[in-house]
């Protein structure tokens, strides 16, 4: 691939574009707000200005609502020798472009499972889709060449091809991400009108059950308007599960002994449930998952400090599998939690308290 025309300027058109011109790819970027593109043309993702010519591969990045027409659009134009969009939803645009009687020999749909709380070119990084799923969905339509187009695309983002069928997609991105994230929303609702001494207490539970509803709200009606099929579905086992977890709470509160202990199996049901569904995240770079031992240092908010600590971890040979950090309310200190492997951790806490770090049992 030596030339490339995104179209769409956002966080996810710009990183791709960042990533190729990295490597060396002639990029030329294009948005219906053109002021987007010329902000990430000025970041380097490449140029503002439109191709001489048909160039090797179109990459739409648009609102999953709007790819269809987009894609159509390019087609008819001749703008390139390939084409593939990197919606979060596959099985709607293809079907689209079906019922428009364009030839899809020269398209893929694909998606790289990976993004931010930000959007916009200005949230762009080349390093966004590193080690990240990016799934493509070829059928028997799909020319070599498109599909080596697409490979290329996902070996210059470093990020790892994944092949699917259209519709499985759908159905996955909707358990993954879709469905977790209006659930994030809910939980997140209740902060709005909650009393400011319990919000304050807030810890690290809350924030990772509702980082990811940080998100901007539009981009996710128009994800969400292009598969709410599959996401109903799981929403409304969900939904069961709730009843069933209510009625479960409420026999605890019950003066009879027999529906206690219901109530408390009830509880006990859905809690392992949840383990047993938790085990199967995949771990680091895909991975099975692994136990780690976590090593708790008591730190002040310093510059520096989280730097002095991964250096000494180095000095002590122990590799830092993961981190965590909790900050103190009220206070400008914080507990980092590093995980480590279970035979490194009684080396690792050794090692910081001699080097004077407030290690916590």
């Amino acid at each position: 691939m030596r030339t490339a025309l995104v179209i769409g300027t956002g966080l996810i058109g710009t990183s791709a574009a960042l990533a190729l011109s990295q490597r060396g790819v002639t990029v030329h970027l294009s948005d219906h707000d053109p002021e987007q593109a010329v902000t990430a043309a000025a970041l380097g993702a490449g140029t503002a200005e439109a191709p001489e010519g048909p160039v090797d591969l179109a990459i739409v990045a648009a609102p999953p609502a709007h790819v269809a027409a987009v894609l159509a659009d390019a087609m008819r134009r001749g703008v390139a020798r390939g084409y593939l969009d990197v919606a979060s939803v596959k099985g709607g645009p293809r079907r689209e472009l079906e019922a428009l009687g364009l030839d899809l020999s020269s398209y893929i749909g694909t998606h790289p499972m990976s993004g931010r709380e930000r959007s916009g070119p200005l949230a762009a990084t080349a390093d966004l889709f590193e080690g990240r799923p990016w799934v493509l969905t070829p059928t028997r339509d799909t020319d070599t060449e498109v599909l080596n187009l697409a490979l290329e695309l996902a070996s210059h983002c470093r990020s790892v091809p994944v092949v699917m069928d259209a519709d499985a997609h759908d159905r996955a991105v909707a358990l993954v991400s879709h469905m977790p994230h209006l659930v994030s929303s809910m939980v997140a609702a209740r902060l709005e009108h909650a009393e400011e001494a319990a919000v304050r207490l807030c810890g690290q539970g809350i924030r990772d059950v509702t980082r990811i509803a940080a998100s901007d709200p539009r981009m996710w009606i128009d994800i969400l308007s292009a598969n709410p099929g599959p996401v109903a579905d799981l929403l409304t086992d969900v939904a069961a599960d709730l009843e069933t977890t209510v009625r479960a709470l409420r026999a605890l509160q019950a003066s009879d002994e027999a529906k206690r202990r219901e109530g408390s199996s009830g509880i006990e049901d859905v809690l392992r449930r949840g383990n047993a569904g938790q085990v199967r995240v995949p771990g680091k770079h895909g991975s099975a998952p692994r136990a780690y031992e976590v090593v708790a240092v008591l730190i002040d908010d310093q510059p520096g400090q989280l730097a002095r600590i991964f250096a000494d971890a180095g000095r002590a040979g122990v590799n830092i599998e993961d981190v965590r950090i909790e900050h103190a309310t009220g206070q400008q200190a914080g507990l980092v939690q590093l995980m480590v492997e279970p035979q490194a951790a009684p080396v690792l806490s050794a090692a910081l308290r001699e080097r004077g770090w407030a290690v916590r049992q």
